[in-house]
């Protein structure tokens, strides 16, 4: 880092430790001087905040996460190792984990995507869980696509949600499921091939 870039860092977390934000380690965290902050946020080492982030009350960013243009709410969690990319919007009480990417999307309130999950171009409702290894996909080479899930639905691990599609109000998705169709409110949806077992042939 640049010795004016360093000067102006000390500069901008001086300023947010004054209004309350805890940094741990700070000169492993990164910060935009745009960035504004609620009340108890805390934030642990080699962060990296970009530009046009605005940041609820009760926040925590747990290390090695990128957050930028993005909306955060309150009592919300974030990482370690999440990214947070344009026009992200999280609501309160949400939970984003590890290795977890969020692009142009909302995470209602009390909602969870908690690992190894790509989340794009989508609107989750309240109190939705989005299992391990969950996909949306949302770019078919040449435009993008929208996925809803609504209201307390449950997403089974290792689901990929080809969107174009709606998935209904408390409805379960089961894990390793490939959805391509809108779901309806209240039911289970499956989508696997059967399994099979065959016997070794012995040399």
């Amino acid at each position: 880092m640049i010795e004016s870039e360093k000067l102006l860092q000390n500069k901008i977390k001086k300023a947010a430790i004054k209004k309350g934000v805890k940094l741990i380690s700070p000169d492993s965290i990164y910060l935009s001087s745009d960035t504004k902050f609620g009340k108890n946020v805390l934030i642990e080492p080699y962060v990296v905040i970009g530009k046009g982030v605005k940041i609820g009350n009760n926040v925590k960013i747990l290390s090695f996460s990128y957050i930028e243009k993005t909306k955060i709410g309150n009592n919300v969690t974030i990482g370690p190792f999440a990214r947070l990319r344009p026009d992200t919007v999280l609501d309160d009480n949400s939970k984003i984990g590890n290795f977890v990417e969020i692009k142009k999307s909302r995470v209602g309130k009390n909602s969870k995507v908690n690992h190894l999950s790509y989340i794009g171009d989508s609107v989750l409702g309240k109190n939705v869980n989005v299992g391990a290894g969950t996909i949306t996909c949302n770019y078919d080479g040449k435009n993008k696509y929208k996925t809803k899930i609504l209201d307390n639905a449950f997403i089974g691990s290792n689901s990929s949600l080809v969107a174009p599609v709606k998935i209904g109000k408390n409805t379960v998705i089961g894990a390793g499921s490939t959805i391509t169709k809108d779901v309806k409110d209240s039911t289970l949806a499956l989508s696997r091939v059967s399994q099979r077992e065959f016997k070794k042939i012995k040399k």
